[in-house]
């Protein structure tokens, strides 16, 4: 398989932070978009922002943005499919998301979800971490798409389908599982408590 793009998904209303743009909020004298960025581009083809909005408050950033292309803010299925069409625009076979607001996701998530489809005829694996309570927890914002099922995507959001695994579920979605080391590398800034967590996590 062709190395996938990357989608950075920050299309959500961040209403635990009081709204406006998590990915914007500075950690250790970065964005958080900024750790993102840095851990996603040495993985990835090519990189884009999912975003809705202005688009000209991410100027800086010098990537794509791609607005979701269903109304009302339907969740992340909707930049997952932003992303799907972006790439098929640009001939590629598949793209791996990850979230805004995750700045210390692993830096071996693409490999690891490429493995983890490996025979599959639609590569689709949502990331995973053990759970002592609940064997297994997926984060549906970290995952790898193929290309060729974004009509099949399209779809079921015009039918109301919003949460992700129920999507990925029917068609037979893996899980890539990544080790916890001290902290799960999916924790991301929900709250202004999360952040200070992060920023005593930088160090």
């Amino acid at each position: 398989m062709k190395q996938p793009l990357g989608v950075i998904l920050a299309g959500g209303q961040a209403r635990r932070m009081g709204g406006g743009d998590k990915g914007l909020l500075e950690l250790g004298g970065q964005t958080l978009l900024a750790h993102v960025i840095a851990r996603a581009e040495p993985q990835v083809a090519g990189l884009a922002l999912n975003a809705n909005g202005v688009p000209d408050r991410f100027a800086d950033l010098d990537l794509p943005i791609l607005p979701d292309s269903v109304a009302g803010y339907p969740g992340p299925l909707a930049g997952v499919l932003a992303g799907l069409d972006w790439a098929a625009e640009r001939g590629a076979e598949s793209i791996v998301t990850m979230a805004a607001d995750t700045p210390f996701f692993p830096c071996d998530l693409v490999p690891r979800l490429l493995l983890a489809s490996e025979g599959m005829e639609a590569p689709l694996v949502l990331a995973a971490t053990p759970d002592p309570e609940r064997g297994q927890v997926r984060h549906p914002t970290f995952g790898l798409w193929p290309v060729s099922l974004r009509d099949d995507l399209r779809a079921a959001l015009g039918d109301g389908v919003r949460k992700v695994v129920q999507w990925t579920d029917r068609h037979g979605g893996r899980e890539a599982v990544f080790p916890v080391d001290g902290f799960d590398p999916f924790f991301n800034v929900n709250t202004p408590e999360d952040l200070a967590r992060a920023e005593a996590m930088l160090t």
